[in-house]
């Protein structure tokens, strides 16, 4: 029985992709992808020839139907983001929700995102966190943030390099410019960088050092705090 196959791609660096992946997209009849020029240069490395369609978030609306009767004919099909997991703030959702309404099979493989390495190396508790994605850009921005300055929970954004000072500005306003953040660009690319430092840190830099690459936020839990901070308490106790 045919399928759809979620297949992760390389946030940058192209040995991050699996054997499986790379076994999955020789096989599928065809590949959809956000953007085919994009995905092309990644095929082409992987000599990889499959026919590609695109599917973003401009079309994907008026395309799942006619893929998941692709799939049910009995034709294999492969998802690709222009970088990462799809469906991870990528297309992807639709097409998944409408395979799974036709009882179509999805098969979607592990691989590449770049939530998982920065909360990781944020030094935050991470064994329970949010993940918001993306804020919204306008309405609903502020009242998102001042809902997640009482989340306990580590906290995950996804932001754009133009607006990464306004948004550690909405941090301080929202939550304190004491509060601890952890802010990572570029992962797993030449120019990978985590910055650590309470939010009034991380501003100063950023407004002397213009942001560049793509950024994750991570944001420790309202009741974080550091084992220095925690060891300085025990010892005024004692």
């Amino acid at each position: 029985m045919a399928k759809l196959y979620v297949v992760p791609t390389p946030i940058g660096n192209l040995e991050d992709i699996t054997l499986r992946a790379i076994n999955v997209l020789k096989s599928v009849d065809f590949i959809l992808a956000e953007d085919t020029r994009t995905s092309s240069h990644l095929m082409r490395h992987l000599g990889i020839e499959k026919p590609m369609y695109s599917h973003h978030k401009f079309n994907e609306h008026a395309t799942v139907g006619r893929v998941a009767e692709s799939i049910a004919a009995g034709r294999d099909v492969a998802l690709v983001s222009d970088a990462g997991t799809p469906g991870i703030s990528d297309p992807g959702f639709l097409l998944v929700r409408k395979c799974v309404e036709q009882g179509i099979d999805v098969e979607t493989l592990p691989g590449a995102t770049a939530l998982i390495p920065a909360v990781v190396q944020s030094g935050f508790p991470c064994d329970r966190f949010s993940f918001e994605g993306f804020l919204p850009q306008k309405k609903g921005r502020m009242k998102r943030l001042q809902e997640l300055a009482e989340e306990e929970r580590t906290v995950v954004l996804y932001e754009s390099p133009y607006r990464v000072v306004k948004c550690l500005e909405q941090i301080a306003e929202t939550m304190g410019d004491e509060r601890r953040v952890a802010v990572v660009r570029e992962i797993t690319k030449k120019f990978e960088q985590t910055i650590r430092g309470s939010v009034k840190e991380l501003l100063a830099h950023f407004r002397s050092h213009e942001p560049k690459g793509e950024f994750v936020i991570v944001i420790a839990g309202k009741e974080y705090r550091p084992r220095n901070e925690q060891e300085a308490e025990s010892e005024e106790e004692e």
